[in-house]
């Protein structure tokens, strides 16, 4: 198997298991830091594992390989094609027109971030999603007006996450640019680069693939919640 095949499963179970919790066959993200969770494989055992570690009422993103099947005490509130996209070759765009000030973000940012993901809605994004990896953004008159960031790791891969710009400031490059550099710190490292993006959202997709970045699978990211 290759490692990004179950890739938040082995997240959970290298680099980020200090980020979450752990029971039998499953795994998941601490609620403040990500929705998100993984098996060793979908099961009705899994499932069981899965629902030991969260309450009743809250939400878990899985990545799957098809449609969810969960046993009757989860309920299925979205399944989404997803495509999961590499890195392969490309160009940065950092050396087309002048370089903008790239801020590193922190806690003292948390409220901006989580502001600028709800209105323009990346994926989902908690108050320590930002202790996933390293995250930068953009301002213009002080204020957030793009972002982006590193959310799941594992060894010899990072995944790009986060890629948001305020809808008063898009097209003017800032997306790429964000990208581009963290591209050149993921490869600085001696890693692989990939990131998760919606089927129908062909803005992105489009730009992804301008900058070198090839579909490797197509999933299903399942919300399901806890009844």
């Amino acid at each position: 198997m290759h490692p990004l095949d179950n890739v938040i499963w082995n997240a959970l179970s290298t680099s980020q298991a200090h980020l979450g919790v752990s029971r039998d066959r499953a795994r998941k993200f601490h609620k403040d830091v990500s929705p998100l969770g993984g098996f060793s494989e979908p099961s009705d055992e899994a499932y069981d594992s899965l629902s030991s570690l969260v309450e009743v009422g809250e939400r878990v993103g899985l990545f799957l390989e098809a449609d969810p099947k969960p046993p009757s005490n989860w309920k299925i509130v979205a399944s989404i094609p997803l495509q999961q996209m590499i890195y392969e070759n490309g160009t940065s765009p950092l050396g087309d027109t002048k370089l903008p000030v790239f801020h590193a973000l922190g806690e003292g940012d948390v409220p901006e971030m989580l502001a600028l993901t709800k209105l323009t809605k990346p994926g989902p994004f908690a108050t320590r999603t930002r202790e996933m990896g390293d995250y930068f953004g953009i301002r213009q008159d002080g204020m957030l007006v793009a972002m982006a960031g590193e959310r799941l790791r594992l060894p010899g891969f990072t995944e790009i996450s986060a890629v948001c710009t305020h809808p008063e400031h898009l097209g003017q490059g800032c997306a790429g640019r964000l990208i581009a550099l963290l591209l050149s710190r993921i490869q600085g490292r001696g890693e692989r680069a990939f990131l998760h993006v919606r089927e129908d959202n062909t803005r992105a997709v489009e730009l992804y693939e301008r900058m070198g970045f090839k579909t490797r699978v197509l999933l299903m990211y399942a919300l399901l919640m806890k009844q």
